[in-house]
Formats: C-alpha cells, sequence, structure tokens
C-alpha cells in the first residue's frame, strides 16, 4: 500500500487534483461575491411594498409608513423576551423626520397593512417622501381630487421631466459653449497685453465677438427664465404619516408611484426603467442619488486614453530588451527593475504622477504656452491626461512582461527562415514575428486594463473627483478636454460608501455601483480578448 501511495505522489496526480481544487474554490469565491454584490444592489430598484402601521410607543400610538429593508434578532440583553426582533423602516421625508431610515421592535407594531394609494415620491431633494395624494393645486386651485388626481400627477411630472431636459440642454450645451467661448476670448485678449500685439484693431474685434455671445446668452436666459416659470405653478398635496398636509411643488417630483397597487409587469417595467435611469442619469443629493453616467464615462475614457498610452511604450520596451538589447548584466537588471515595478503600491505612482506629471510637466506646459491663464492652472493641475499616464506607468510592466514573453513563445527557426530568405531584421520584426506575438500582448493590455479599471488610490491625486461640472469631451474645440477632471466608479464606491452623509440610504447604490464597475471592466476585457482571439486564430498557421 505504500508503495502504491508513494507511486501515486510521484506521478504527480495528487498535486493536480490539488490544483483544481484551489481553482474550484477560487471560482465558487469569485462567483458567490458577485451573487452577494448583485442581491444587494439590483434589489435596490425594484418597487419595494409600502406598509403602514400603527406603533405603541409607551408614551402613545402613532402611525408609521415606510419600506421594510431589514429584519434582525434584538441581542438579548436589550430583549423584553424571547426571540424578539427589530424592523428597520426606510420611513423617508428626511425633511420632516431629520432620517431616512428607523430601527422599531417587531412587538410595538400592530395594525398592518398595505394600503394600494400609499404614494412613493422620488425629489430631487430630501429623499422618498411617503404618503397619500388629497388633490392637485393647479395655478393656486385645486381642481383635482380623488383617483383622478394620480393620473393627472404622473401627467404633469412626465410634463416638469420633459422641460428639465430642456432647461438642462440650454445650460450645459447652449449657455455652457457661450461662456466657453467668452472665456477664450478672455485668454485671448489677455495673450494679446502680455504679448504686446494688443492693437485697436484686435480689441474691437474681440469687442464685437464679445457683444455677440452677450447677446446670444441674453436670449438663451429669457428662454431659460420662461422654462423655469413654467415649472414652478403646480403643487400636490400629500398626507403624511402623522397626519401633516404638505403642499409639494411638481418641479420637485422625479417620479411618483404606487408600490402597493402595482401589478408584477408594471413593476417589472418600473425596475428596468430605474435601471436605466441609473445608468444614464447624473448623480443629486451628494451621490446618494440619481445616476451614474459621468463615472461611467470617465472610468471608460481614461482607460482607453491610459491604453493607447500604455500599449506602443511596453511593447516598444519588451521588444527592445529581447530582439535588440545584449543578454548581458545590465539587460537583467533592466528585467528585474521592471519586476520590481509591478510590486510597487499604486499610492506611490500616484505621488509621482502629482510631482512630476501635474506639478513639473503640467507647471512647464502652463508656463510656456498658457501664460495668460496664470495664475488658474490649465495643465498644472490634475486632469484626466494626467491620471490616464500615471495609470499608463504602473501598468507598464505589464505589458512589458507579457509582451517579452510572446517573443520568447516564437522559435527562432521563424527568424532565421526570413533572414535566410533575404529579409531585414527590421522587415522580420514587423511583418512575421510581432504579428506572431500579438495575442501575447493583448493579454498584457488585458492585464493592465483589469488592474487600471479598479484603481483609486492613485487616481484621488492626480484627476478624479467627486462631482465632475462637465464631461471630458463635449461639443467645444478641441472636443477633448484632457486638462479636465473627472468622475471614476471605484472613487465613486469610496464617496458612497464612505463619505456619503446618509448611509443606509446609500449602501445599495454602493452595490451597485460595485457590480456596475465589475460588468465595465468585464465588458472591456471581453473586447481585448475577442481582439486577442481573432489575431490567434489569424496566426494560428504560421506557429504551426
Amino acid at each position: 500500500m505504500t508503495g502504491i501511495t508513494k507511486k501515486w505522489f510521484a506521478s504527480g496526480e495528487p498535486w493536480v487534483w490539488l490544483n483544481a481544487a484551489a481553482v474550484s474554490t477560487s471560482i465558487i469565491m469569485v462567483l458567490g461575491l458577485l451573487l452577494l454584490i448583485a442581491a444587494n444592489g439590483l434589489g435596490h430598484f425594484w418597487p419595494e411594498a409600502i406598509m403602514q402601521a400603527q406603533l405603541d410607543e409607551g408614551n402613545g400610538a402613532s402611525t408609521i409608513i415606510g419600506e421594510i429593508r431589514e429584519i434582525e434578532a434584538i441581542p438579548a440583553e436589550l430583549a423584553h423576551q424571547e426571540q424578539a426582533k427589530r424592523i428597520l423602516f426606510k420611513v423617508g421625508n428626511r425633511d420632516l423626520n431629520r432620517l431616512d431610515f428607523r430601527w422599531v421592535a417587531e412587538h410595538d407594531l400592530s395594525h398592518r397593512f398595505y394600503p394600494p394609494e400609499i404614494l412613493t415620491i422620488e425629489r430631487r431633494e430630501w429623499g422618498n417622501l411617503y404618503g397619500r395624494l388629497l388633490a392637485l393645486n393647479i395655478e393656486g386651485n385645486e381642481v383635482v381630487q380623488g383617483a383622478e388626481a394620480f393620473q393627472e400627477l404622473q401627467v404633469r411630472v412626465q410634463q416638469n421631466n420633459q422641460l428639465y431636459e430642456q432647461i438642462k440642454k440650454i445650460k450645459v450645451n447652449e449657455i455652457g459653449a457661450i461662456n466657453y467661448q467668452l472665456e477664450k476670448l478672455r485668454l485671448q485678449q489677455k495673450k494679446l497685453i502680455l504679448d504686446g500685439k494688443l492693437t485697436d484693431k484686435n480689441i474691437a474685434l474681440i469687442n464685437a465677438q464679445r457683444l455677440e455671445l452677450e447677446h446670444r446668452y441674453a436670449l438663451l436666459q429669457e428662454k431659460l427664465l420662461g422654462l423655469q416659470e413654467q415649472l414652478q405653478q403646480d403643487m400636490a398635496v400629500i398626507e403624511v404619516s402623522n397626519g401633516q398636509k404638505l403642499n409639494i411643488g411638481l418641479s420637485e417630483i422625479v417620479q411618483a408611484y404606487q408600490p402597493n397597487a402595482m401589478t408584477l409587469m408594471a413593476k417589472l417595467r418600473h425596475y428596468f426603467k430605474q435601471i436605466g435611469h441609473f445608468i444614464s442619469d447624473d448623480p443629486r443629493e451628494a451621490n446618494t442619488e440619481g445616476g451614474v453616467f459621468p463615472a461611467i464615462f470617465g472610468t471608460i475614457l481614461m482607460v482607453i486614453i491610459m491604453s493607447i498610452i500604455v500599449t506602443p511604450l511596453g511593447v516598444i520596451a519588451g521588444i527592445y530588451l529581447h530582439e535588440y538589447a545584449n543578454q548581458g548584466i545590465v539587460t537583467q537588471l533592466v528585467r528585474i527593475a521592471v519586476n520590481n515595478l509591478a510590486g510597487v503600491p499604486s499610492i506611490v505612482y500616484g505621488v509621482f504622477g502629482l510631482g512630476f506629471f501635474v506639478y513639473f510637466l503640467g507647471g512647464s506646459l502652463d508656463a510656456l504656452f498658457y501664460p495668460e491663464a496664470s495664475p488658474a492652472p490649465v495643465f498644472g493641475a490634475p486632469g484626466l491626461l494626467w491620471a490616464s499616464m500615471t495609470l499608463a506607468i504602473l501598468t507598464l510592466p505589464v505589458v512589458i512582461v507579457s509582451t517579452e514573453e510572446g517573443l520568447a513563445r516564437i522559435p527562432n527557426s521563424i527568424r532565421e527562415g526570413s533572414l535566410a530568405l533575404g529579409a531585414t531584421q527590421a522587415e522580420t520584426l514587423w511583418r512575421t514575428i510581432l504579428p506572431m506575438a500579438s495575442p501575447a500582448m493583448m493579454t498584457g493590455l488585458i492585464l493592465a486594463v483589469a488592474r487600471a479599471a479598479g484603481e483609486v488610490a492613485p487616481l484621488m491625486l492626480v484627476g478624479v473627483v467627486k462631482l465632475a461640472p462637465s464631461l471630458a469631451i463635449d461639443g467645444n474645440a478641441p472636443f477633448l478636454h484632457l486638462e479636465r477632471q473627472f468622475m471614476h466608479l471605484g472613487f465613486h464606491i469610496y464617496d458612497v460608501g464612505l463619505q456619503s452623509p446618509n448611509i443606509e440610504a446609500a449602501r445599495p447604490l454602493v452595490f451597485a455601483t460595485a457590480l456596475l464597475l465589475v460588468l465595465v471592466i468585464v465588458l472591456l476585457n471581453i473586447t481585448a480578448i475577442a481582439l486577442r482571439n481573432n489575431l490567434r486564430e489569424k496566426y494560428k498557421g504560421l506557429e504551426d
């Protein structure tokens, strides 16, 4: 038996099974983590039923209305009876109750039911409001009551949302473009002053352009005021849990729905609509409400720019080390240094990017090309370009090592055959070796994208912000503004999870954003993997 066991261990089969078990365990843990994130994140968008119950608080009874978010056992030392539980209610109405959430002992609740007329109102400020719709005041007159009030409310809220979209378009696109051009004129005039070239003709030309822009601005402001006046007329009369009646402006309402009266299909439509808003809208309420589109846009754009920078640098360095450099002690030391760089903490790269890229390189560019912007920095401040370059330096060792490994797997006979047919070393490298090594280079890029998309620490120093006023791409020349700061999904998770003033409300958004970040990374990787597999199939015959 001992001999059979020794022979079995000597065959290496136990280590194969051990390795398979380790890989399987890792896959199960990763899938379990993703399922946990998905369950907590995607459940946030489902229209939860609203409970109304009577609460006995010892000094009297009151009514509580809200969503049940969590049920847990009360610790034995705090409970007055065995198996006692407490319920976490999302009671909303933060402007009245000061808190969105409230813990209530289960045995203090009675007369529980789910009234179909209870409204969930998502507001632009102060979070959700729960209550009953009593009437609509239109132009100061109470004209709609009863069951018709809810239908009329839906119509008018939709109209207001369309007005908000028009207002946003005017502010961001049209007025934003005019402000951008006015600032360019100011800088142009200052540059002429610094260069000593400011003439009466230049002043007249600049003033004429400024007057034309100001006239357009005044027309847009007038149009904007007209749209805003249309938002300030209608009110909804809402009765909340304590019987108080509130007048809520319809312009404050993002959407209103009756979850207790919704069918399954209506809930599914609402669910996917909410997910769409989460992906496409801008954040509100200190990032605890609204969507994450600027963060998605900033993450993808930064990764694309980083890939454009790191790929040629890493590939050229790998080619030189493997194909051209003398394989002596200096080259070995360079390889050791490259491998050591892969283990440097990312925050160190952030400090390097802040000191070298932002302050030294960016400050020098401002002094040479943008003196008229002083003292306000252009490239001498954290921005998209410096964040992308910092992450390019961070992921450079991965691309270099992958490129070298890909070149090392190509047989020397292919190089010798190409040279024997009269091709130069450069032609052999460009037409034969690099195409065959391209799948390995793409593997390096995949690993670089996976790491860069999830990094947060260095970005906090070189360009990422809590809320960016505008995207890095817009309709103003030069269209791509590399000097602007941007939002990032990883930093958004950190900010919402740890810096939010409303932790309970922000918790599901943390899970939802984390799941979205994973999906963005997977999408980027799938794109790179598909390209790599295509290249691998294309040059498979050469490798054989």
